[in-house]
């Protein structure tokens, strides 16, 4: 597409030829495999149209023209190519529609919110919009002549602008204008007779250098298709733009790039960093192949976009078809997160609030969130504040866009800083797919009420969706790893966006076969920029014909594989088959005693598999702590210490002993076909409609796919630690840290430092509850000197269940019964730098 074009002066001419050359061999022999035929007689055919676009782009000679303007040079590169560009840019400018699809979602999401956003204020300006392909092919996203009421294609070429014409002409379009000018000089109020703004008196006209743009302008969408990229003075168009673009409007583009980590790795405001990085031979080769094309990659005009507005969406891609040319899609928005409803602070201090459970929910209008931290510090008392105020304040002291959290439809996502050590060490990837806690003995434990303040580990987001359905104030959900928390997002998002027959292929089959598609089209308004990008480049997860779905990934995959291999490798396929089709107990205890359980439980796949130290952190995230605890418990067993010992006190026995302990009572006492999701996902790859988590039924999704089912949900990236700092102190109501508090050294600081850090958070009588792989753990002795009454609610005992998945030994619930007293530097996070050892599910 073009705008204003790109270098009027022509490159040196050898070299222009000579690279042209090997350029026109290299992409003919693309364009020819693509071939099909030549075409009507009313437009040149594929081959024609593939020589003269080879000839144009490389080889022919292009003059300033007479006048020597910027618009000479457009037409001399577009005017032989007019009629053929759009044959020829289908495989060459990939994304397009995939940025179309991203705003029409986002548009859709807005007027079906915001029932004040009338037809009258939808419009949308494509600046360098060419032949007017990009509006024929929103067509495909949004009814164009009835959803926008007016279409302004903005470009300098008249060439290009004439074909756009005859487009619409065919189509019909009577709402779209075609507007051959200088995009810097486009105004709106010039066409759009009701959106004048301050009529200028007829006696006292200004003078023509005292007119000033407006800040902001009426238009809904504005989208720039490879168009920046051929934009000589991009600093002054983009300028332009931020004039056009309403409160509420949305900006797209895509185009080529190229960057170095370099260049951005300490932007906290790009919305995500998956995939921007371009190798030097990379950046190198497309910088030096695009300036034969007078398109210019040098990566000040991306970041100049990112600096001018504010990301909601970004996502970095590479085109395959043509040798993996790097392309990127944005969306941005106005740089000041307001609306009609609210101030930039008010936002800012009402997602602070929020995050903190400060008791200050309505923030002072009409001051800067800058002069807002300037009273907090004033204060002999500082208030807590979240790392998201923190990120806010130090960029709007730079003048630097808020990171993209603050720009998202929902606030359900704190910011976090996704380059940290902490977060990356998990190589993008996460551990659980699937929750292990039996959510409905956490819910008979817990019964939550309105009034309640919930702090929960994510994991894969199981047990946060059955909190959030018992309706609690408030949920905070925390976890190191950032994939488990894009996990959590897509479910949400999925709920709010999606029937229930897609959620369910989903999450219940765990594939469909149009997840991108819902991913861009309906999901995508629905998720942080950093989840969109994380999903947007894990969509075979769910499309792949190979694969075996969403619950054949993350750590916990190599469990389900091993088991798989073991069962082929003992010829128990069938038997797993019929595990599953059971329609009793008995004929399931049947089934496993004499098929299944010989070869799962035996010997030497416990000492080859089970017992390894490896096995159990990777496949099972059973940490070494964890592990210790596993095997003292062992050693102080009746097997071991009795008159005739049945075990022999190894890592390898103890394990076995916990396997058998565990896996025995679930066959003998839970019918897995029909009440027992958490061993049917496993034997079987998937859930079925009889047997799956509470949150996959109809009744649940028609519960929380309503409006504002979620506005009480907070998801923090970071350790727990962390988090619980962070929160105004008395404001919990109850705390569900699974088991991660066997992944404390035994007798370390951190345990007791933790302990206290909940205590403070915890209003009196707040619970604690977790779980234990021992019988009675150490640290509830540590619970019992920091203020808190341990009870055990629930044990597990050879042959009996503790839950249906009767993974752990012991249930606790601590209850807070003491406050203690104020924290001294060495245990307060504000006081004395930040403290080790908080832990999340899938932390290392």
């Amino acid at each position: 597409m073009a705008s204003l074009g790109g270098n009027i002066l022509p490159p040196d001419i050898d070299l222009k030829v000579f690279l042209s050359g090997v350029a026109g061999v290299a992409l003919f022999a693309v364009g020819l495999l693509q071939l099909s035929s030549d075409g009507n007689d009313n437009k040149p055919g594929l081959a024609k149209s593939l020589l003269l676009f080879f000839y144009s782009c490389f080889l022919k000679p292009h003059s300033v023209g007479a006048k020597g303007t910027q618009q000479d040079a457009l037409e001399s590169f577009y005017s032989s190519q007019a009629a053929i560009y759009d044959a020829t840019r289908e495989t060459l400018l990939k994304g397009r529609k995939d940025m179309l699809a991203l705003v029409a979602a986002q548009l859709q999401y807005k007027a079906g919110k915001s029932m004040s956003l009338t037809k009258s204020k939808r419009i949308w300006v494509d600046v360098g919009g060419g032949t007017g392909w990009n509006i024929e092919a929103m067509s495909e996203f949004a009814d164009v002549p009835r959803f926008f009421s007016s279409i302004y294609l903005v470009d300098f070429s008249p060439s290009l602008c004439q074909v756009a014409r005859k487009r619409f002409d065919r189509l019909g379009w009577t709402n779209v204008k075609v507007i051959c000018e200088d995009a810097r000089k486009f105004r709106l109020e010039d066409y759009e007779c009701d959106l004048s703004r301050d009529p200028i008196p007829a006696r006292s006209p200004l003078p023509y250098f005292g007119q000033k743009r407006p800040e902001h302008g009426g238009v809904s969408l504005v989208t720039m298709s490879y168009a920046l990229s051929m934009i000589p003075d991009y600093y002054s168009v983009i300028d332009s733009l931020a004039s056009l673009l309403s409160p509420n409007g949305v900006m797209g583009v895509v185009d080529f790039y190229v960057q170095s980590a370099a260049d951005f790795n300490f932007r906290n405001y790009t919305g995500g960093l998956a995939g921007r990085h371009v190798n030097f031979f990379g950046r190198a080769f497309w910088r030096a192949w695009f300036d034969l094309d007078r398109v210019s990659l040098e990566p000040s005009r991306r970041d100049y976009l990112e600096y001018r507005f504010g990301t909601i969406l970004t996502a970095n891609s590479r085109n395959n078809t043509l040798g993996f040319i790097p392309y990127y899609i944005w969306l941005g928005c106005g740089k000041a997160p307001f609306s009609s409803s609210s101030l930039p602070n008010e936002t800012i201090e009402r997602i602070d609030a929020l995050a903190t459970e400060s008791p200050y929910l309505a923030p002072v209008s009409k001051q800067s969130a800058t002069n807002a931290l300037a009273r907090a510090v004033e204060k002999s008392a500082p208030e807590i504040r979240s790392k998201a105020f923190d990120a806010a304040v130090q960029n709007l002291s730079a003048n630097l866009p808020l990171p993209s959290f603050f720009y998202q439809n929902h606030h359900w996502r704190i910011y976090y800083d996704d380059r940290l050590r902490k977060h990356t060490q998990f190589n993008n990837e996460y551990i659980y797919a699937f929750t292990w806690e039996d959510s409905r003995v956490d819910e008979r434990l817990l019964q939550l009420g309105p009034d309640d303040v919930v702090l929960a580990i994510t994991s894969a987001g199981d047990n946060i969706l059955s909190y959030v359905s018992q309706g609690p104030a408030r949920i905070h959900a925390i976890d190191l790893n950032p994939t488990q928390n894009h996990l959590l997002e897509l479910k949400i998002a999925s709920f709010t966006a999606l029937p229930y027959e897609d959620f369910w292929k989903m999450f219940g089959e765990g594939k469909h076969p149009e997840f991108r598609s819902l991913l861009i089209s309906k999901l995508s308004p629905h998720l942080s920029s950093r989840a969109f990008q994380y999903w947007l480049s894990s969509t075979e997860i769910f499309t792949s014909s190979r694969g075996r779905g969403l619950y054949d990934t993350g750590g916990s995959k190599h469990a389900i594989r091993i088991f798989r291999w073991i069962s082929h490798a003992f010829g128990c396929r069938t038997a797993v088959r019929e595990l599953l089709s059971a329609k009793t107990l008995n004929e399931q205890r049947e089934i496993w005693q004499s098929k299944i359980r010989p070869a799962l439980l035996s010997r030497i796949v416990n000492s080859l598999v089970v017992s390894s130290e490896a096995f159990l952190w990777t496949a099972l995230g059973v940490p070494k702590n964890q592990l210790a605890m596993i095997e003292a418990d062992h050693a102080n067993s009746e097997a071991v210490k009795g008159p005739n010992p049945t075990a022999k006190n190894t890592r390898a026995h103890a394990v076995w002993h916990y396997m058998v302990n565990t896996l025995d009572p679930v066959v003998e006492g839970t019918h897995i076909a029909t009440d027992n999701p958490y061993y049917h996902v496993c034997l079987e790859g998937g859930y079925s409609r009889r047997c799956h988590p509470e949150y996959l039924s109809a009744t649940a999704h028609a519960r929380l796919s309503q409006p504002g089912a979620f506005d009480g949900l907070r998801i923090h990236t970071d350790e727990l630690d962390e988090v619980i700092a962070r929160i105004t102190p008395g404001t919990l109501t109850v705390a569900v840290v699974m088991d991660s508090m066997d992944w404390f050294d035994p007798g370390s600081p951190a345990a007791a430092q933790q302990i206290t850090k909940l205590n403070r958070a915890l209003r009196m009588e707040g619970r604690v509850l977790l779980r234990s792989a021992a019988r009675t753990p150490w640290y509830i002795r540590e619970f019992e000197t920091y203020g808190f009454v341990g009870k055990r609610v629930g044990h597990r005992v050879p042959g009996r269940c503790i839950d249906r998945v009767n993974m752990y030994a012991s249930c606790w619930i601590c209850v807070k019964r003491q406050n203690l007293p104020p924290p001294t530097p060495e245990m307060d996070h504000f006081g004395g730098g930040e403290v080790e050892g908080g832990f999340s599910l899938s932390e290392e």
